[in-house]
């Protein structure tokens, strides 16, 4: 049933010519959830907010598969992960977090970030690309606007959490909306 081909079929006299069961190179498919509660790494698991459950997840393929503006992928009580995809063109908006700090990671896309300590006075810019992190401050004004031609999608880390657990914002129009 499982054949393979590295195993030589006349293994005499220390073992016998039974095809072996090759682990590795089998498809697996995992339980959603194990037996523990826990979420194992499944590249196409649903995004939603998995928080504050351990989850481990390719963040990468996670962040190209999200198609919506802003989704909560995981909210504990001290950070929260958030997926973000900008259409051509689209930018985040100017904003500002008096009491969190940011980390975002580009993973598909280019754009520019733009940051400054006063809304009119944003005197740091810099063209971002994909594997670029932004590391934002909290107090500190900052857009991030995609200036290529594909979305821009992105991830986000919020400390303390920034947005209400399970957050969904398909649009930015819904997200200005909701805030």
């Amino acid at each position: 049933m499982y054949h393979n081909p590295n195993v030589n079929q006349y293994q005499y006299p220390y073992h016998g010519n039974s095809p072996r069961y090759n682990y590795y190179s089998q498809p697996i498919n995992w339980a959603f959830r194990n037996a523990d509660g826990y979420y194992p790494y499944r590249p196409s698991a649903a995004l939603r907010d998995y928080g504050p459950n351990p989850l481990v997840i390719n963040i990468n393929e996670a962040a190209k598969q999200n198609n919506t503006y802003r989704t909560a992928l995981w909210t504990g009580k001290h950070f929260q992960v958030t997926l973000m995809s900008l259409n051509v063109g689209e930018d985040i908006g100017l904003e500002i977090h008096p009491h969190v700090d940011q980390f975002l990671r580009i993973e598909q896309g280019q754009g520019i970030v733009q940051m400054g300590k006063r809304k009119d006075a944003l005197s740091f810019q810099r063209p971002v690309s994909d594997d670029f992190a932004i590391i934002i401050p909290a107090g500190t004004w900052h857009n991030v606007t995609n200036t290529g031609n594909v979305p821009l999608k992105l991830y986000s880390i919020y400390a303390p959490p920034n947005h209400p657990f399970g957050t969904v914002h398909p649009t930015k129009a819904a997200a200005m909306a909701a805030e």
